[in-house]
């Protein structure tokens, strides 16, 4: 255990590199949809802005979920310490439950008004790729680990699990939020197992409705399973708007702006209890 907290920065960081570098080349490549602003400042802007999130929470939390999972394997914390189980159903256990999390954090931000004001930030993008996956206000990543720590404290996962689930979540991220073409019959397959760009592309649509859907941001099922699933945007993958009706004008957004907006902006009629119902 001491090895895997030693090295969870590099390994993540490793991750993230490898897996940026990847969607970056496809992006260049084979692009799905043509941007509507210069790269280069909005590149600035999000990857800043996913710099201070770094920083603020290397400083908030520096040992992170995965330290926490150290401190309850140690001391026996968690339901998953007090039971005899294989350790690879408890890793996949795990697994499975802090995506479901996730999920239901996810929704949680769109439901709470105060919460979407923080999640705005992520939405407000004008243009979807790579770097909106990385794009979040540092409040909503802090309150993002609280949840996360307390999940870990109460679940008692494998210390593996919690550093996989880590390195999954921030690379699926990454390729989901990628502005890259996929047949469209590998997509139909692979939005079996995985959200692909083109699921989660709905959930960025300037449409509240479509907002309000697709929340996964790892596996595809709970959107399936508990009625938040849209296979496609009414308008189009190629056609669709995205972002936030009330920030279609704001095209340039530096990261002081990023990081003023929830104080100061329009929350419009995206927050899922007023206006922007996810679908049943």
């Amino acid at each position: 255990m001491s090895w895997i907290l030693n090295h969870e920065p590099a390994v993540r960081l490793g991750a993230f590199l490898g897996v940026f570098a990847v969607m970056a080349l496809w992006e260049l490549v084979g692009p799905r949809r043509r941007l509507t602003t210069a790269k280069g400042p909005r590149w600035f802007a999000n990857l800043g802005i996913t710099i201070v999130d770094t920083v603020v929470v290397r400083l908030l939390f520096p040992a992170a979920a995965v330290g926490m999972a150290v401190v309850a394997a140690e001391r026996g914390w968690g339901v998953l310490n007090q039971v005899s189980a294989p350790a690879s159903l408890t890793i996949v256990a795990s697994v499975l439950f802090l995506d479901l999390v996730i999920y239901l954090q996810h929704v949680m931000f769109h439901a709470v008004p105060m919460l979407w004001r923080l999640h705005m930030v992520h939405h407000a993008d004008v243009d979807f790729d790579v770097t909106t996956g990385l794009r979040f206000h540092p409040v909503e990543i802090v309150l993002s680990m609280l949840i996360k720590l307390g999940v870990v404290l109460f679940l008692g996962p494998p210390v593996v699990a919690v550093l996989i689930f880590e390195v999954l979540l921030n690379a699926t991220a990454m390729f989901n939020h990628g502005n890259v073409r996929i047949a469209l019959s590998l997509d139909r397959v692979l939005r079996c197992f995985v959200v692909t760009p083109d699921m989660h592309r709905v959930h960025h649509s300037v449409v509240p409705q479509e907002t309000n859907s697709n929340f996964g941001f790892n596996l595809p099922w709970w959107d399936r399973l508990l009625g938040t699933y849209r296979a496609q945007p009414a308008a189009g993958q190629e056609a669709m708007t995205i972002g936030l009706e009330q920030y279609q004008e704001q095209r340039r957004q530096p990261l002081a702006w990023m990081l003023v907006l929830p104080f100061a902006g329009r929350t419009g009629r995206y927050p899922a209890d007023g206006g922007g119902n996810a679908p049943s």
